[in-house]
């Protein structure tokens, strides 16, 4: 049997049609999926990853939220201090030495975060690790150049190979209000960013519930 060219023509072109529109379906559909697979990555790595951006590009930010190391540190005084003396608050812990640029370069950053979150239940925790009496010496006399941050020293030099960066200087870790690490950067950073005061906004809006659990509704910002 013959077909004419013109219902040959018709069949072409109602083929066509029908590969466009199913191609701006797939097209109108993209930034659906593209959205939530990003949710989904996500949520697999600890609700944090999109804060990594920018002067945070590295930010690691674990599914698994471990707890944070039990290691003892000293105050300025000498006194015994623990990360766990901390619970309840918001914490960016850091580890620096005298001897690292990077540290140095990045402290006046995190001397900011803390000036500008002062009034909240945001804690800086710069742990210097040189050893020596006047390497000491020279760190204290450094941090105090950069109010209001506080000295800690770890002179066995053994807290940065308690963290995730397993040793690495800079080495900057945020915990959360159970005293858990959500996210961990190696490297210098600014903590003074938008981005680094973004990731910090979200974890103080967290809150915490009767149980003890991160609980997004409750807010303690102040």
């Amino acid at each position: 049997m013959k077909v004419s060219k013109t219902v040959w023509g018709a069949a072409a072109a109602c083929g066509l049609l029908i590969g466009v529109i199913g191609g701006a379906a797939l097209l109108y559909d993209e930034p659906a999926r593209n959205d939530k697979a990003a949710a989904a990555r996500d949520a697999g790595q600890g609700g944090l990853a999109r804060f990594a951006v920018g002067s945070l590009a590295a930010l690691e930010t674990p599914a698994d939220l471990d707890p944070a190391p039990a290691h003892v540190f000293r105050t300025r005084e000498g006194a015994e201090a623990r990360l766990s003396d901390f619970r309840g608050k918001v914490v960016v812990l850091n580890v620096w030495a005298m001897w690292c640029v990077p540290c140095r370069t990045e402290m006046p950053t995190l001397a900011r975060l803390a000036t500008a979150y002062a009034e909240s239940d945001l804690v800086v925790v710069p742990v210097n690790v040189d050893t020596g009496a006047d390497q000491v010496a020279a760190a204290a006399a450094f941090i105090d150049g950069h109010a209001p941050l506080p000295l800690y020293s770890d002179p066995r030099f053994q807290l940065p190979f308690e963290l995730p960066g397993k040793g690495k200087m800079p080495q900057t870790v945020l915990l959360d209000r159970q005293g858990r690490i959500r996210a961990h950067l190696s490297g210098e950073a600014d903590w003074a960013s938008p981005e680094a005061r973004a990731l910090v906004d979200a974890l103080l809006a967290e809150g915490v519930d009767q149980q003890g659990e991160p609980n997004p509704a409750r807010s303690r910002t102040g």
